[in-house]
């Protein structure tokens, strides 16, 4: 089963527009878990715009009650280290982002950062986080993820969302679909994420052995249009099977 980890960053954005802790980023952590996700993932930029690194903090210690995992995600500066050092997440994400940018739009060069990624695996690794690199559909370099120490890779799937529902959706699946499994075939896991929703969804998780999707934007907008019982129900009946 492919499962499905919910990004709270929009909960914490809402919040930070008021100055106080409303609405509450684990309050709704908690109830995404409750209604069956497989975990919360959480993206603090150095500004802290949406996310804060003491919702590490306190996320962590709210997913190790349900035992459920924390995947942190973002670009490895020192302090991002330190806090995911700090509190040892199940997942640590790397993600390429400039610190202005709004969201993630691209995965690593691999070849070109491989000493820097290495030693950042080399540091977390050790301490029981596994480290996955965020990574586009079309790099010839993904098996070297698992040379740099990765466990896993998260493909980034906007262009699969901007094909779905076009004349280009079956190319661009299949070329995703050979990605996962040039990244498999490595051995290592493969996630994905990145304007997945419930439309798109179903046809994507049709690729085999996704381990995990990570959701957030989408999902907070069609919990505010169906409700997030609603919304989480949907969401469970299309992975229960992958």
């Amino acid at each position: 089963m492919t499962a499905l980890s919910v990004n709270i960053n929009k909960i914490a954005l809402i919040r930070n527009s008021r100055g106080r802790n409303y609405p509450d980023v684990n309050y709704f952590a908690e109830r995404f878990l409750q209604l069956g996700a497989s975990g919360i993932t959480l993206h603090p930029r150095p500004d802290q715009r949406h996310a804060r690194y003491q919702d590490v903090v306190e996320l962590k210690a709210l997913c190790d009650r349900y035992q459920q995992p924390l995947n942190v995600e973002g670009y490895p500066t020192p302090d991002f280290l330190a806090v995911v050092k700090q509190n040892r997440p199940a997942q640590c994400t790397l993600v390429p982002d400039d610190p202005q940018q709004v969201t993630s739009d691209h995965g690593w060069d691999l070849r070109q950062h491989a000493e820097f990624l290495q030693q950042i695996c080399q540091e977390l690794t050790p301490l029981g986080i596994e480290v996955s690199l965020f990574v586009d559909y079309d790099n010839a370099d993904i098996a070297l993820a698992k040379e740099i120490g990765a466990a896993r890779v998260e493909l980034y799937t906007e262009p699969y969302a901007e094909a779905f529902g076009t004349a280009d959706e079956e190319v661009v699946w299949q070329q995703f679909a050979r990605a996962a499994q040039l990244a498999q075939q490595a051995g290592l896991g493969v996630n994905a994420g990145h304007d997945l929703n419930l439309q798109n969804l179903p046809r994507f998780v049709q690729i085999p052995n996704i381990l995990e999707v990570s959701i957030g934007h989408a999902l907070i907008v069609e919990c505010l249009e169906q409700g997030i019982e609603a919304t989480m129900q949907a969401y469970r009946q299309i992975l229960q099977t992958r």
